[in-house]
């Protein structure tokens, strides 16, 4: 059976903590979440696990992500010396979809659109779980910060399985305010 892996983490630390977007590997990794197809099942890892989570990486037949390949490898990278956007087979949606219509649309504007499905917090909310976390020792902030990460590779999931189910995707059109119906062919792509 084929392994289609679907990944994404959270960080410790927000772009303007390591100055800037350029030391994306200095941002930490709090938790990162896979979901594999082969096991049907969701893996949580914390930052002591990071090896297990790029080991699954590295052995899955594709993986599937949005923003994975300029943000969250980037981030990893501080955690191993595998170079994860060439020793992965990837998907990143959102790269495919910025190619085709100029932009970047949001996970969360794709879910809605195509699934009526939306996320639950954002990536401020983690950092802040996460911080909550560092001060005061108390395990039900990193909980939290998995629950979202679980829900936001769900989300890829469904949106990635939409798009190959009926061979395009939705979106709200910033400009016009409406949705859009965006073909795509996700069976073979790589980015």
């Amino acid at each position: 059976m084929r392994d289609i892996v679907y990944f994404d983490l959270e960080t410790q630390r927000s772009f303007s903590a390591v100055g800037g977007s350029k030391h994306k590997d200095k941002m930490g990794v709090s938790v990162g979440v896979l979901y594999s197809t082969k096991d049907e099942a969701y893996h949580v890892y914390g930052e002591s696990q990071m090896d297990d989570m790029v080991n699954k990486l590295l052995k899955a037949d594709l993986v599937v992500g949005y923003n994975h390949i300029q943000f969250d490898y980037p981030v990893l990278q501080g955690y191993t010396i595998y170079d994860m956007v060439n020793q992965t087979v990837n998907l990143d949606m959102m790269i495919d979809l910025e190619q085709k219509i100029g932009f970047r649309p949001k996970l969360d504007s794709l879910a809605a659109a195509s699934l009526g499905m939306g996320k639950t917090a954002d990536g401020l909310d983690a950092l802040r779980w996460y911080t909550e976390y560092k001060n005061t020792g108390n395990i039900e902030p990193m909980m939290k910060i998995a629950e979202y990460c679980c829900y936001d590779v769900k989300v890829t999931k469904h949106v990635h399985e939409y798009g190959l189910k009926h061979g395009h995707i939705k979106y709200d059109d910033r400009s016009s305010g409406d949705i859009v119906e965006q073909p795509v062919n996700w069976e073979n792509a790589r980015t």
